[in-house]
């Protein structure tokens, strides 16, 4: 069998394919070393294991917009059947799309920029798309429809910022305490929500102290309050489920290092509750557990968006479509840019001087793409998933990884309805571990200058109390250029003279060097003068030891921004 699969490994490698790819022995002369085609598929499969959880979780959470149901009370319609009962196509349309432009995505991630990183819609993107923009059952500020007209327009735009390399530079002028701030706020967002109604229902309503515990059973809920309990807390059977099972028993395997340990906690939690004659069955004798069930006995079929495809209303008229889109655009540049920076290490493909790395604007092209693709299929932004560590750490080093993991979504919507049939007790705990996961920004934060700690802590602490990304950014922008712009001008003005007596261990804002102009039009440029047409090749980093799946197997939001300090070979393991 090892003959075999060498032999197959040098047929590929001396290939076209190989010669694409630049997969070892192919002759190219950047060819990747150590790059064998049964490697890339080994590596794809452990990826599309790692990531594979969102598509049931990202349905979970958008579906609670109400995508394009309409509520004729305007209140939710918490109690409406038939309302209820179009929320829940609309999960199922939503679980389709999501595999759909996960297989996109990662499929031309790979293909074109030759990039072994999976795409999927973001975790705490999504969050901000459904509880912030649109709000639970459409009582936000914009429409769903409105909001899918700001991520389809702010994808476009990122494909123009790409294509002029503004993308990169963006993200090089942000305070770096603040950039990890960011995911680090995220991250407390997204376990409150799966701690909340939309997960392991641990946390409820209050109506003294607005949070409090939750967990009682439907019949011990406040009159005309949902999720409010006024007596039993915590005596719902399948939040100890989602706890033990989706928790505490995921947790484990991640420290054994199990390989897709997220997904396997959320499967099984889910097998537990599928059987009907349970007090935790997630298809109780009722017409809506009936009309769940019987999609459910399908197993494998091919469902059809009916309710959110090409759903986009174009109203950009409307002054919030835009606040929106801009919380998008920045939020956005943080994430994905940051992540790309931090695979492209990690794999080895990237200046360690000017952090740029091989087919850059491609990449940045093809995720701009996939953000207005998603939108017409109606879902949040896409962005790299840093699970795609899981598969680099397998050996991943070429696009075949990510055209691997493209291939594996794809089936995967042809089992819609197993995915649709996933309670939210069995996918609350996986948030609260990517929570916690992202959480580890912390660290990075420059805590001993109070100018660097304060304005990264309202960052912090401010997006899960309000429940919107964009206040804890704003919060923190502002404190920051306060704090600091105020000390810089009172030294400027006194000659250092006054100065805070630490400010020497404040963080220096620096722009790494390298051009901000984009490889193509230096070798346009170069055409256009006479000159070589090829620009000054990306010179790549050495790795000093080869990783291992603990160093990084975490979630779609841990970023490391890749320009900042976080070493990914240097992070401490946790799966």
């Amino acid at each position: 069998m090892a003959a075999v699969i060498r032999s197959v490994n040098q047929a590929v490698a001396k290939s076209p394919v190989g010669w694409w790819f630049r997969l070892e022995g192919s002759g190219h002369p950047k060819e990747r070393a150590n790059s064998r085609f049964f490697t890339e598929i080994r590596a794809g499969l452990t990826t599309w294991a790692a990531m594979a959880y969102i598509i049931s979780v990202n349905a979970s959470i958008i579906s609670d917009t109400g995508g394009t149901c309409v509520c004729p009370t305007n209140d939710g319609c918490p109690t409406d059947d038939a309302y209820t009962a179009c929320v829940a196509e609309v999960k199922r349309d939503l679980i389709t799309t999501t595999a759909a432009i996960s297989s996109l995505s990662s499929f031309l991630m790979g293909l074109l920029a030759n990039m072994p990183v999976g795409m999927a819609p973001g975790l705490g993107l999504n969050a901000y798309f459904t509880y912030s923009v649109v709000g639970f059952h459409g009582t936000g500020i914009i429409s769903y429809r409105e909001a899918l007209a700001a991520v389809f327009l702010e994808g476009w735009l990122f494909f123009i910022l790409s294509l002029l390399g503004l993308r990169q530079w963006l993200a090089r002028i942000m305070p770096q305490s603040l950039v990890m701030s960011v995911g680090a706020g995220i991250g407390l967002f997204i376990a409150f929500i799966g701690l909340s109604s939309g997960g392991l229902s641990v946390i409820g309503g209050d109506t003294t102290n607005f949070v409090g515990l939750g967990g009682c059973k439907p019949d011990d809920f406040l009159p005309d309050l949902p999720n409010y309990c006024g007596t039993r807390v915590l005596q719902s059977p399948t939040v100890w489920l989602g706890i033990f099972m989706g928790g505490i028993v995921t947790v484990f395997m991640m420290m054994y290092r199990i390989k897709g340990a997220i997904l396997i906690g959320i499967f099984v939690t889910s097998i537990i509750s599928w059987p009907r004659p349970t007090a935790v069955t997630y298809f109780p004798h009722t017409p809506a557990g009936d009309d769940a069930f019987d999609f459910f006995k399908k197993v494998v079929t091919f469902r059809p968006l009916k309710l959110i495809g090409n759903a986009i209303d174009y109203n950009y008229s409307k002054g919030k479509v835009w606040y929106a889109l801009i919380t998008f655009l920045y939020v956005d540049v943080l994430d994905t840019t940051g992540t790309l920076y931090s695979m492209a290490k990690f794999a080895g493909l990237r200046d360690p001087v000017t952090l740029d790395f091989e087919n850059s604007t491609i990449a940045y092209c093809v995720d701009a793409f996939s953000i207005s693709m998603g939108a017409l299929m109606g879902t949040s932004p896409v962005t790299a998933f840093v699970e795609s560590a899981t598969g680099i750490s397998e050996g991943g080093k070429t696009g075949l990884t990510a055209i691997t993991v493209g291939i594996a979504f794809f089936v995967s919507i042809f089992f819609a309805p197993i995915f649709a049939s996933i309670p939210p007790w069995a996918t609350g705990g996986a948030l609260v571990i990517v929570g916690s996961l992202m959480m580890r920004n912390v660290k990075e934060i420059n805590w001993t200058y109070p100018g660097d700690a304060v304005p990264a802590f309202l960052t912090v602490i401010i997006i899960p109390l309000t429940y919107n990304i964009a206040y804890g950014v704003i919060a923190g922008i502002l404190s920051y250029i306060l704090l600091n712009g105020g000390a810089w001008a009172i030294r400027k003005a006194t000659n250092g003279r006054i100065s805070p007596p630490d400010y020497a261990e404040s963080e220096p804002w620096v722009i790494p060097p390298g051009s901000i102009v984009p490889t193509w039009m230096r070798v346009v440029a170069n055409v256009a003068t006479g000159r070589p047409a090829r620009a000054h090749d990306v010179e790549l980093e050495k790795r000093t030891r080869s990783p291992s799946i603990g160093d990084t197997s975490s979630h779609g939001h841990n970023k490391d921004p890749g320009f900042v300090a976080v070493e990914m070979d240097h992070l401490p393991s946790e799966h």
